[in-house]
């Protein structure tokens, strides 16, 4: 069974999967729908994402879809690290607004697991850094949007300085939260 810990926004966890090792290498069972629902975790993934970042501070997020393509995301760094940061952008929650950062790693092992309901982003530790993440519903360009990574309403305390970020323009371009489409908590 992996170890489970919450994180202090709703549905929110870092999940560490065990890990067998011997001379040889190990083995990790990185995904499994039984270990997780015997946590009342219910979660169908339907596409795997790989993430290449060659340089150190590269930043992507914050990104979510809209229902009815809203996904959630199990989030892990297979090589080099990454400060992973969820935002509970559900309009009218007690925790809206919020966010958390956890740092995700190879070496660390461990994952985030990002309901429906939070936005979602991350900025590159070292270089060569490579994220997997699986998500519960197909990407759709219609429903994709992203919020500023910088948004004052949020502040998000980054760990790499600001000018030194790599941003795509869709993420430097992305809309403050308060103009944003949002979900409803609660629907």
């Amino acid at each position: 069974m992996p170890e489970i810990r919450a994180l202090g926004l709703d549905g929110v966890l870092e999940i560490i999967p065990r890990r067998f090792g011997d001379e040889r290498g190990f083995f990790s069972e990185t995904y499994n729908a039984e270990a997780l629902l015997a946590h009342g975790i219910r979660l169908a993934f339907v596409q795997d994402n790989h993430s290449y970042s060659a340089i150190a501070g590269t930043l992507r997020g914050l990104h979510y879809q809209l229902p009815p393509r809203a996904q959630a995301k199990l989030v892990r760094v297979v090589r080099g690290r990454a400060f992973d940061v969820v935002v509970d952008i559900r309009k009218g929650s007690p925790t809206f607004a919020q966010w958390i950062g956890l740092e995700l790693s190879a070496e660390r092992w461990n994952q985030i697991l990002v309901p429906v309901g939070f936005a979602h982003g991350f900025v590159t530790l070292e270089p060569e850094t490579e994220v997997l993440y699986k998500v519960s519903e197909h990407y759709s360009a219609e429903h994709e949007r992203a919020i500023r990574f910088d948004d004052p309403q949020i502040g998000i305390k980054w760990p790499v300085d600001a000018d030194l970020l790599r941003l795509s323009a869709k993420d430097r371009d992305a809309s403050l939260l308060a103009d944003a489409k949002l979900f409803d908590f609660g629907r």
